[in-house]
């Protein structure tokens, strides 16, 4: 057990990343439904399944940096590319 005398430990881990997470996710949400119409729910619904949200989660990544926007650009920087994957001859 770690003691810190007048200090908080803030080392990001994967085992305190989630703590970070709800923030930035729904700062992402109000983003993406302002830029897509929509709502806030279907907005968390498709950042949640996405490959951006499945990064996020991982402290290695370090997109838990990130802030909303970088985010969102991210996000939809994949989603284009998977996208443009799919409708190539």
């Amino acid at each position: 057990m770690k003691l810190y005398h007048g200090s908080i430990d803030r080392e990001i881990t994967n085992q305190n990343l989630h703590l970070l997470l709800p923030a930035k996710v729904s700062l992402f949400a109000k983003i993406y439904a302002a830029e897509k119409g929509g709502t806030l729910l279907d907005a968390l619904r498709a950042f949640y399944k996405s490959d951006t949200y499945k990064e996020l989660e991982q402290e290695e990544t370090k997109l838990w940096h990130y802030g909303p926007v970088a985010l969102y650009e991210e996000y939809m920087e994949k989603t284009n590319r998977k996208h443009h994957k799919i409708n190539l001859p």
